[in-house]
């Protein structure tokens, strides 16, 4: 047998599991939404090179006091992975609204 948990076990991991992606999604969106209320006075193109500063400065932070990372190069790696992988997920979305053509 390949997994040794029961269906229930299983079912309460999917829940949690949805659980932790909804709490996720929902960070995300608080985010997005300072990116949105700045960006009625800061023009996109410079907002999203300061996100994109502070997430770095941010996880350099958590890297290095509360992971403990040792090996930079291999975290740096990972995130950068980890943010390859989303954005060409976001590229790809129909739905992330298309600059209107004038």
């Amino acid at each position: 047998m390949e997994d040794n948990k029961s269906r229930n076990e299983r079912r309460l991991a999917r829940k949690a599991e949805e659980k932790d992606t909804a709490a996720f999604l929902k960070i995300a969106d608080k985010f997005i939404d300072v990116a949105n209320r700045e960006n009625k006075t800061v023009q996109a193109s410079e907002l999203h090179m300061a996100f994109l500063f502070a997430a770095a400065r941010y996880n350099a932070y958590v890297a290095n006091a509360i992971l403990k990372v040792d090996k930079h190069e291999e975290f740096v790696e990972h995130m950068v992975k980890q943010y390859t992988e989303m954005l060409r997920q976001h590229l790809a979305d129909d739905e992330i609204a298309r600059p209107v053509q004038g």
